[in-house]
């Protein structure tokens, strides 16, 4: 399992461990990992554990955040390093994912369920005016491109997680409308049947 050490003082080694999909880490109560400490945000950073590795995206915070000294937005994580979030660093020991996905279940918030667009498009639940654009394949959630968290995959490749269950999404095929026929097609099927009824009067109806 994908495992952070705190090195500061007074943390007293404190091992930060990381569960599947998407970990917030700020001052917060609310955050996954809370780190109670003056330099770090409410909200400071994500640490996503995907069969990748580990990777940290700065959420806007205050005072940074830093691997090995260097500041970073977004960065895929290896053990050895140092992480560091304001002034407290953690020592990266294990990028390691666990094979299975941990039976649990987050609390949901009480959310409208989607409607039909217009178009005969579904919405999304929590932006009722956007195209629903993913769907989760573990919850089936259904989310717009504002909601789905996206992880950059090594090699290019990005990941899109639920903003629910932080499982793999896919996207939604949106239906492609049936291509109305101009005066030409018209035109076009028409002598098509003709053709046909000379050739069946031809062959004596058959």
């Amino acid at each position: 399992m994908a495992r952070l050490m705190i090195k500061t003082d007074g943390f007293a080694e404190r091992a930060l461990v990381l569960h599947l999909g998407v970990n917030h880490v700020g001052r917060d109560p609310g955050c996954e990992l809370c780190i109670d400490h003056p330099t770090i945000s409410s909200l400071h950073c994500e640490l996503a554990l995907t069969d990748d590795g580990v990777y940290v995206r700065d959420c806007n915070s205050t005072n940074g955040t830093f691997v090995n000294g260097e500041p970073v937005m977004e960065a895929w994580l290896d053990p050895g390093q140092i992480l560091r979030l304001g002034d407290v660093e953690l020592l990266v020991e294990s990028t390691d994912a666990t094979v299975a996905i941990p039976k649990f279940e987050r609390p949901r918030q009480t959310l409208p369920p989607p409607i039909v667009l217009p178009d005969g498009a579904l919405s999304c639940p929590r932006h009722e005016q956007s195209r629903a654009t993913y769907r989760c394949t573990y919850c089936k959630e259904v989310m717009c491109n504002a909601c789905v968290h996206v992880i950059r995959r090594k090699g290019g490749t990005p990941h899109f997680l639920c903003v629910i269950c932080s499982c793999e999404c896919e996207p939604i095929l949106a239906a492609q409308p049936k291509k109305k026929k101009g005066f030409i097609g018209f035109l076009q099927d028409t002598v098509k049947l003709k053709f046909k009824d000379t050739i069946r009067r031809l062959n004596g109806g058959k």
